[in-house]
């Protein structure tokens, strides 16, 4: 699950596994598996930045952040 905000900035939870696509539309739609459609506030890089964190914890990987993080300090 991955946190997002809408337009009027509302937070809310979303299921990153169920993403089928993300555009700029100019604001940033996403599309979900089920037909429906999300605006929201974040940038498509955002988005796809949250999706990418949230599939490094679910697959264990996200002790390699910790690594990546202390490398770049």
């Amino acid at each position: 699950m991955i946190t997002i905000h809408r337009l009027n900035g509302d937070q809310m939870t979303l299921n990153a596994e169920l993403i089928l696509t993300v555009e700029a539309t100019p604001d940033t739609l996403i599309s979900m598996v089920d037909k429906r459609r999300v605006l929201v506030a974040e940038s498509v890089d955002e988005v796809v930045d949250a999706v990418l964190e949230y599939r490094r914890l679910i697959s264990g990987a996200g002790h390699l952040r910790a690594v990546e993080t202390a490398a770049a300090a």
